[in-house]
């Protein structure tokens, strides 16, 4: 213990050094000397009051921090210990998906970029799956400093995400009703995309039928589905919605409004196999924009969000705690497919 009270002795005499700063910096001097390495336990509280003076919250304010700088773990009954070396890190974060989409990957490097190399990011797919959401909610408790969520919309995640402190949870992507002092930067789906069909209405009618693509019980947002069947019912659209793909399914007359990039792939592999014209013998319009969808084929419609704006907002939020409740805009990139 004593070679670790001295780092922070010799800090005392710093008045630009706060007295809480004094024990994180002198654990982390610790640290980087080699006087205490991963596995270490660190003094309780009470001793660290008994033996340097402070308050006692000046001390749980600084082994806080060093916890949320992924550099200490709390273990119930047994005390605090060093489980990193990682000392340049300012915060630990936790990321959690559903996936890694092509969307995705496009919110993870813009929020990576925006917190840049002092933030630690760790990130988990949970696939909609509500036994490994909880098994991931269950491993990162108390583990990091900030958390953001990708949640299941459905009511039994809350009370684990309820579990977190609302200054340190964002929830991003979907909504989910949580209490109020909750943040949240997501996208809305069902009206926004009735809309943006509205608007694609007159080309759509030029077809035969209107093919969507969308298995249920998975990551695809139900929304969707009900913004598709309310909009071909009210404009007397012929439509069907197909659960699997098959490549007898791609035919001239039909718009293909596909939400999986797995199954927009196909179509255009089988539609250039057939040498149908993208944009004339079939129509194809998808979810989520990315470069490749504004390149192939002269341009894939798209109906997206932002996901960089909504990356950016959450890296303020992390840098900055500020509560936040917003919903993305949601924009109809029409291009050469439709």
């Amino acid at each position: 213990m004593l070679p670790l009270l001295e780092k922070i002795y010799d800090l005392q005499d710093i008045h630009t050094v706060s007295k809480h700063e004094q024990i994180v910096l002198g654990i982390i001097e610790a640290i980087d000397s080699g006087v205490l390495k991963v596995g270490d336990k660190l003094p309780s509280i009470n001793e660290m009051v008994a033996e340097i003076g402070y308050a006692r919250k000046t001390f749980v304010k600084a082994y806080t921090e060093l916890k949320e700088r992924g550099l200490v773990e709390s273990k119930n009954l047994k005390g605090y210990y060093i489980i990193s070396q990682e000392t340049k890190v300012t915060l630990k974060v936790a990321l959690i998906l559903f996936a890694f989409h092509s969307f995705q990957e496009e919110f993870y490097n813009t929020f990576r970029k925006e917190l840049g190399k002092k933030y630690h990011i760790d990130i988990f797919f949970h696939h909609t799956n509500l036994t490994l959401f909880k098994t991931i909610m269950d491993n990162i408790s108390r583990k990091y400093g900030m958390y953001v969520i990708a949640p299941i919309q459905n009511k039994e995640v809350i009370p684990l995400l309820k579990k977190i402190p609302s200054d340190r949870l964002v929830l991003i992507d979907r909504y989910l009703k949580m209490p109020k002092e909750y943040s949240y930067i997501a996208q809305e789906f069902e009206e926004v995309t009735y809309n943006k069909l509205v608007e694609l209405a007159p080309v759509i009618k030029k077809y035969d039928k209107f093919v969507l693509f969308f298995k249920e019980n998975t990551d695809l947002p139900p929304d969707i589905l009900y913004a598709f069947k309310r909009f071909i019912k009210e404009y007397n659209i012929k439509g069907k919605v197909v659960e699997s793909y098959e490549s007898n399914i791609v035919k001239k007359g039909n718009v293909f409004f596909s939400i999986s990039d797995t199954y927009l792939w196909q179509v255009l592999k089988d539609a250039r196999k057939m040498e149908y014209r993208i944009g004339s013998d079939i129509g194809i319009l998808a979810h989520d924009d990315n470069i490749v969808k504004e390149i192939a084929f002269g341009g894939i419609t798209t109906i997206s969000t932002d996901f960089e704006i909504m990356a950016k907002k959450a890296a303020i939020f992390v840098k900055e705690r500020n509560p936040i409740q917003e919903i993305i805009p949601t924009y109809l990139r029409q291009r050469n497919s439709l």
